[in-house]
């Protein structure tokens, strides 16, 4: 695959910027045609046909096509924090983390390195990778891109995070963002159907998800229209056909950042409540989820602990212990253990 031809007057992403990435200019993104990754790690705060008994080996990509005004991965995603990597070197962090018992191979904000990624993971299927690879997303991504990912990814992990386009230009500059979003996913379902098998571990009996769609929705506080809508078209267009993933856990990031940057971040914030969810909100959803009745859906117990945020230029990026890591960008070659 001739990779750097999709960096020139790049259009990856439905942002199409027209940039030329080759040449060191940066998109929306923020990166150039270089990959570059922050930290990978056997995550288990996934859902639970991902972690398994293993963890899902989550590797973080920085830069990202959609830049959330309330992102918790905005260090990597909009800060820039990661460290090149060649193609051949993501191979080897695939491989490392399938040694350390990852149940997946889970890739985090990918959009726009597509062309880079499938090349790395060719080369890691090269090596002897042998478990699925989860792509992890925002759901904005264009579905021409997203062709250079079939046959090499079996899990889909996308948002779809409003239906809303005004509410989607005010947190993500993108009201295209809806229809786009709705456009992923069904390709996605339609070209992995869901596969769920059970695998034994000391006794013990649990489910995993070898292919497929879960649809991730993350309900943002005193906005309860845009989860209702969200779940609607869910019920309506994939029920059956995927699993669908409704979470509670918005919350507020104390970003470090500067006055002006922070400024406009609060002003976007402004389309929602920025705090955690209620008990009265969390009662509401649950009336809502019941009542939709969803052939398979997980729900997020509702909880104050904001111990899991991330701070990824600690060694260990996430305080409460909800990974291990393997490798980490301020070390010089991957992490064994």
């Amino acid at each position: 695959m001739d990779t750097q031809s999709y960096y020139k007057k790049c259009a990856q992403c439905p942002r199409s910027c027209g940039v030329d990435r080759t040449a060191g200019q940066r998109g929306f993104c923020g990166e150039d045609n270089r990959l570059r990754a922050a930290v990978a790690c056997l995550h288990f705060g996934e859902e639970p046909f991902v972690t398994v008994f293993g963890g899902s080996g989550t590797i973080f990509i920085t830069g990202c096509t959609l830049a959330c005004a309330f992102c918790q991965n905005y260090q990597i995603s909009q800060k820039g924090y990661g460290k090149e990597i060649s193609a051949e070197e993501f191979a080897r962090i695939c491989i490392d983390l399938q040694k350390a018992g990852a149940e997946n191979i889970n890739i985090v904000t990918g959009s726009h390195q597509i062309p880079a990624l499938a090349q790395g993971l060719k080369a890691a299927r090269d090596l002897g990778l042998a478990i699925p690879i989860c792509w992890n997303s925002s759901g904005y991504e264009s579905v021409e891109t997203l062709e250079l990912l079939r046959g090499l990814v079996d899990i889909w992990l996308p948002d779809i995070k409003t239906l809303n386009a005004a509410l989607s230009k005010k947190l993500f500059n993108a009201p295209d963002y809806p229809e786009t979003a709705k456009a992923a996913l069904l390709w996605m379902t339609e070209t992995s159907p869901l596969k769920i098998v059970e695998i034994k571990k000391d006794g013990e009996t649990r489910e995993k998800i070898m292919s497929g769609v879960i649809a991730r929705h993350l309900f943002l506080p005193g906005r309860f229209e845009e989860s209702a809508d969200v779940l609607d078209w869910l019920k309506k267009n994939l029920d059956g056909r995927a699993v669908i993933s409704l979470m509670s856990q918005y919350t507020p990031v104390p970003f470090k950042e500067d006055a002006e940057a922070l400024q406009k971040r609060l002003g976007s914030l402004d389309a929602i409540q920025n705090r955690l969810v209620s008990k009265e909100e969390d009662a509401d959803l649950q009336d809502l989820i019941e009542a939709y009745d969803f052939e398979t859906l997980f729900y997020q117990e509702l909880s104050d602990d904001t111990s899991w945020l991330p701070d990824f230029t600690r060694p260990e990026p996430f305080g409460n212990k909800l990974a291990r890591v393997i490798w980490h960008c301020q070390r010089s070659r991957p992490k064994s253990r």
